[in-house]
């Protein structure tokens, strides 16, 4: 797992080694680890360091420091350095050795008045790369001025060409939460110090932070609190996923209820099966309406189908069958009878996976929340904002928060997709950390994905994960599907070679892509 901790504790360890180390090691440290991320990203370009052109953004904490100190070691490299000191003071060291590196330091302020934003301008959009060091990781709210128009002529830069690479965080960014409340700079690579910070994983900070190094300067052993929040690696993974044994047989590898589709919505449900069947589940009992479960059977003949009347009292649990865990709502409908049906899902002693419509039940019908067996609801923003009784935005804007108080006054483990999904275990509590997917891609935000994502999360519940794990490990396999489909690569070797490549050629999906590609997405780990 990428450990993430929150500024108080990061900030408590700091203290803790600066008072065993020589005055300045720490912040040494930090600037040769940021300096030899800049000259690699500089080494694409002719001759490597030497004669490229590097912007330095220094403000006037130690972030600035940072910046001015790495700004000074590429100049001995022969890089052309110039900082623009944007407050109204500067690390002195750090400028002192730019200066004897052979750098310049230009105060944003005379740069302003001598002639105007242009010179600012031209300056960035001539650099090869530009390094934010103008606040660091205890900055709250969005830049104001002169911050603010140096991260727009950055933004500008890199539009024209620039590498943008932030010091530990990029400046604008809510290093606890990720949140983005005004101006913020947009980075392509974070240089982040010591540990993970949570906002460099959750969107939307983790949308400026662009590639996130992580450097040792040794805060390790001096972390006391446990982590705010956590990404998995494909070992992680690899390890959580269940795998059966010589004796298993279709009921020990989990048998999965699924309440889903409609005669009008039928695609939720042969999506949400084909997750299903495609995550590992040893049986699959569909319960639907009566055109969905013809088209269940012709595309899923392994599921076991059961089709429920249109109206009328009638024994839901009784004539399923036996199972191990539940998904319902997608495509199921929100009407009288959906709400028995999701009612007495919700009333079993089984984990219960819930979205879609199920999401809209829970929003309109009070009572049926929270239960004692374990629940796992799957919303997007739109989704969390009605059980919350707020708007989508705010729930985009500060994700963390959202899922945690969802997690807290619900009682439920919260998957929140979005461009990053989160993942908050039931209850809430600040000292759980969340669990954030690394893997997720644009290409998912197709019809239907959720539907996909809801069957595969349900067969790991079934398959004996507790919610969050369950959540987690479909959530990254399920990103990974996307990856794969969209690269084209379907194979376990292409899968294997993902990782090490990167994407290339994408070309769009379906939500039936990531079914198939599914398997590639298992052989990968």
């Amino acid at each position: 797992m990428r450990d993430a901790y929150q500024v108080a504790a990061v900030r408590t360890a700091e203290r803790a080694l600066m008072e065993i180390v020589p005055d300045g090691a720490l912040m040494a440290r930090a600037a040769t680890g940021l300096a030899s991320v800049c000259a690699s990203l500089l080494s694409r370009h002719p001759g490597h360091v030497y004669g490229t052109r590097v912007v330095v953004l220094a403000g006037s904490g130690d972030n600035g420091g940072d910046a001015l100190y790495a700004g000074a070691l590429l100049a001995r490299r022969g890089a052309a350095v110039t900082a623009i000191a944007a407050g109204p003071k500067v690390h002195l060291g750090g400028t002192a050795a730019l200066r004897a590196a052979g750098g310049r330091v230009i105060a944003q302020a005379d740069l302003t008045n001598s002639a105007g934003l242009t010179n600012g301008t031209d300056l960035m959009n001539s650099a090869d790369l530009i390094i934010d060091g103008l606040l660091g990781i205890g900055g709250r709210g969005g830049l104001r001025e002169p911050f603010a128009g140096l991260a727009r002529q950055a933004a500008r830069a890199r539009q024209a060409g620039a590498t943008v690479v932030a010091v530990d965080l990029p400046s604008g960014i809510d290093a606890d939460t990720g949140a983005v409340d005004g101006p913020a700079v947009r980075a392509d690579v974070t240089v982040t110090f010591g540990v993970i910070k949570p906002g460099l994983l959750i969107d939307p900070g983790a949308g400026h932070a662009g590639a996130v190094e992580l450097i040792d300067i040794g805060l390790g052993p001096y972390l006391k609190d446990a982590p705010s929040a956590a990404a998995p690696q494909g070992n992680d993974i690899r390890e959580m996923l269940p795998r059966p044994g010589a004796e298993s047989d279709k009921y020990r590898r989990g048998v999965l209820g699924l309440l889903a589709g409609s005669d009008r919505f039928t695609g939720a449900v042969l999506l949400a099966t084909g997750g299903a069947v495609r995550g590992g589940a040893g049986m699959v009992r569909v319960v639907t309406a009566n055109v969905a479960a013809v088209l269940v059977r012709q595309a899923w003949p392994e599921t076991v189908v059961t089709v429920h009347p249109d109206q009328g009292d009638w024994d839901l649990l009784g004539s399923v069958g036996r199972v191990q865990a539940w998904v319902a709502g997608p495509g199921m409908g929100t009407g009288q009878d959906a709400v028995a049906r999701l009612a007495a899902v919700l009333g079993t002693d089984l984990p219960v996976l819930v979205d879609a419509d199920g999401l809209t039940i829970l929003s309109q019908v009070e009572g049926l929340l929270p239960r004692q067996a374990p629940t796992l609801i799957t919303p997007h923003a739109g989704e969390l904002a009605r059980l919350l009784g707020t708007d989508a935005a705010s729930v985009e804007a500060r994700r963390l928060e959202h899922a945690r108080r969802a997690a807290g006054e619900l009682g439920v483990t919260v998957l929140l997709k979005g461009s990053t999904t989160v993942i908050a275990p039931s209850g809430g509590a600040p000292e759980e950390p969340v669990l954030v997917n690394p893997t997720g891609t644009p290409w998912l935000a197709t019809a239907g994905s959720g539907d996909v994502l809801s069957g595969l999360a349900g067969a790991l519940l079934a398959q004996g994960l507790e919610p969050a794990r369950a959540g987690l490990a479909a959530a990254y396999l399920h990103g990974m599907a996307g990856r794969l489909a969209a690269a084209g690569q379907l194979t376990a070797d292409d899968a294997s070679a993902l990782e090490s490549s990167g994407e290339t050629g994408e070309a769009p999906i379906g939500a039936s892509d990531l079914v198939r590609a599914l398997p590639a997405a298992f052989r990968s780990l």
